[in-house]
């Protein structure tokens, strides 16, 4: 979709970098936080942790090729996200086992070329792919990341039935008639794409927290999976946009900096939680 450009928020924010990086963060945000609810409910946050650095292997390969990152980051998360099941099954190991080992194929092929490409002089350009840029932003990139998080919305919305099945129980879904596993892969497929494209805003070091941390934060107020759905997302971007007006700002790193306000945030979410106060009269 070249040439086709949102824009959103021009109206509230006149500087077009500004605008941008908020509108980045404001996306990436959302479609990380909803997808991060089910990841965290269904107890596969492995996975996710596995397909975050598969599509930074993905994304340093097509830098070092001097082809499109993001398409690349695409095609090695989607692998991954295939490659999960069957190799568990043909090699007869766990699926814990499964994932350890392709987080470090994942992360032995991202470092050896971000590492070769610092020898050739082009690790400048590496140095996004670690910690994320708002700066360098394209308007199709933000166009594109609008668009993932529509898709993760509209996942969820059209899913619903069947993703609140397999939290609970999958063996159950199953027997009831939900068709498990191509939900499961549909979910794996969905979730590689948002992590690729969040990837240049967002940095392989760093997408791990988007995808866990809003999820993570809603759960110490939330009792049902509705609201978690609403209020991750909201979570998410709140601080998403304020770290990065906040960075850019004071000239600091947006990426790192948010990163470190949803880890307050979580941790203050602890304190307050209804959740913890009713544990502690139980006990």
């Amino acid at each position: 979709m070249p040439g086709v450009y949102l824009g959103m928020l021009e109206f509230l924010i006149g500087n077009t970098i500004i605008c941008h990086a908020v509108e980045a963060m404001l996306f990436a945000s959302i479609a990380c936080a909803i997808l991060g609810v089910i990841i965290t409910q269904v107890q596969i946050s492995s996975i996710g942790f596995t397909m975050a650095h598969a599509a930074f292997a993905g994304a340093a390969v097509g830098m070092f090729l001097s082809v499109n990152a993001t398409v690349t980051a695409i095609i090695a998360g989607v692998l991954v996200a295939f490659l999960i099941g069957p190799l568990s099954d043909k090699a007869r190991v766990s699926p814990d086992t499964a994932l350890g080992l392709l987080f470090g194929i994942s992360m032995a092929v991202a470092i050896f070329f971000i590492a070769y490409m610092q020898t050739l002089g082009r690790g400048f350009s590496a140095m996004g792919l670690l910690f994320g840029d708002v700066i360098s932003l394209y308007s199709e990139e933000i166009t594109y990341l609008a668009l993932i998080s529509v898709v993760a919305v509209v996942f969820v919305v059209v899913l619903y039935k069947e993703i609140t099945g397999i939290i609970f129980n999958r063996r159950i879904a199953e027997s009831v008639g939900i068709r498990v596993k191509p939900v499961y892969y549909a979910m794996l497929f969905v979730i590689a794409l948002v992590v690729a494209l969040c990837l240049p805003i967002i940095g392989g070091l760093l997408i791990y927290v988007w995808l866990v941390t809003p999820a993570a934060i809603a759960l110490q107020f939330c009792y049902r999976l509705s609201s978690m759905f609403v209020v991750a997302p909201v979570v998410a971007a709140t601080i998403s946009v304020s770290g990065a007006l906040a960075g850019l700002e004071y000239s600091l790193p947006v990426a790192p900096l948010t990163a470190v306000l949803f880890s307050i945030v979580f941790i203050g979410a602890v304190f307050l939680s209804p959740k913890r106060r009713v544990t502690i009269r139980k006990s």
